[in-house]
């Protein structure tokens, strides 16, 4: 049986809509079972927990990430050659950060987004490199009640579009991007999901991934992102972390958003992190279909067969008409 160890855990809220330091808790030594599930509760209720002074290898933090899930590996993120699952980001004057500065939930893009993300602070600047966190269990409650039911139920359409710089115009970076979008095609999740542990509804989009709403207009659909990625950015929902070496912060990817402040720069700022694998995005139950965000100029109805007017790929090889 294994020795019982980290058993005066202690959790600190230092936000009013999310977040807490964890003291009583050594990462370099395994989790007993209760104060693993004590952890799995208090990550959910909490959304982010902040472990500081935590002098762990590389080693060590993986196998706290694998505690809880599979560690996943990111198809884009910087990565170590010999351990693809762990990202590291070492920026200075030579390697700007990239990416990161925009409210997101990572990885969205997938057809099962992660559950969580534990990032590690190894080399941090004298100023700046702070990351926001916003709670978007807040966010959601934070609208209005008839705002709260019209989007309960609708789907949203997430894109890795961030990534497609990363492809040349040439012949082989057109073949690579193709390769991927086959691999990452779009994900539809529900806008607002249902936080597996604690049950709460979460606003489940954000400005990096998700690029329509499902089933409307384009225009309606893009005032209506609009508005709720607007959500974010309420400060009442956030919290600043500065970031300490040997500091670890796990988020929950379900229920949070983060925001890494690109305001350092040229400074050196170097951070390892690990991706906890989730599952498929589950929404709110609602008896409107997905017809009643249908505008009334389209001549077809949730489930019908797309036309287009008889507008079609011209395959290769046909003349294009002038």
């Amino acid at each position: 049986m294994n020795e019982l160890r980290n058993t005066q855990i202690e959790f600190k809220r230092i936000g009013a809509s999310l977040g807490a330091e964890v003291s009583g808790i050594d990462l370099a030594e395994p989790l007993d079972e209760a104060t693993f599930d004590a952890l799995v509760q208090a990550h959910g209720e909490h959304e982010v927990l902040i472990f500081r002074d935590q002098d762990i290898t590389t080693e060590q933090q993986k196998a706290f990430g694998r505690r809880f899930g599979k560690l996943t590996v990111h198809p884009f993120a910087p990565s170590d050659g010999d351990a693809p699952e762990l990202i590291v980001f070492d920026n200075n004057a030579d390697n700007p950060p990239w990416g990161t500065d925009i409210w997101h939930s990572d990885e969205t893009f997938r057809a099962e987004p992660p559950m969580g993300t534990m990032l590690r602070a190894l080399i941090v600047p004298d100023v700046g490199g702070d990351t926001m966190f916003t709670s978007m269990s807040a966010a959601f409650e934070g609208l209005s009640d008839r705002l709260q039911n019209f989007i309960s139920g609708l789907e949203a359409v997430h894109d890795f579009k961030p990534f497609r710089q990363l492809f040349s115009g040439d012949t082989e970076g057109r073949r690579s991007l193709r390769d991927f979008e086959e691999r990452y095609p779009p994900a539809v999740h529900p806008v607002v999901r249902l936080h597996p542990v604690t049950g709460k509804k979460v606003l489940f989009v954000n400005p990096q991934f998700t690029v329509a709403i499902q089933g409307m207009e384009e225009s309606e659909s893009r005032g209506l992102l609009d508005q709720l990625f607007r959500q974010a950015m309420v400060p009442e929902y956030q919290i600043r972390h500065q970031w300490r070496p040997n500091t670890l912060v796990f988020w929950d990817n379900r229920a949070v958003q983060h925001y890494a402040i690109h305001d350092y720069y040229p400074q050196r700022r170097r951070m390892e992190r690990v991706t906890i694998k989730g599952d498929r995005p589950v929404g709110v139950e609602v008896e409107e279909n997905s017809a009643s965000v249908k505008s009334q100029k389209s001549n077809r109805t949730a489930g019908d067969k797309a036309q287009h007017g008889a507008h079609k790929p011209i395959n290769v090889g046909e003349t294009e008409g002038a």
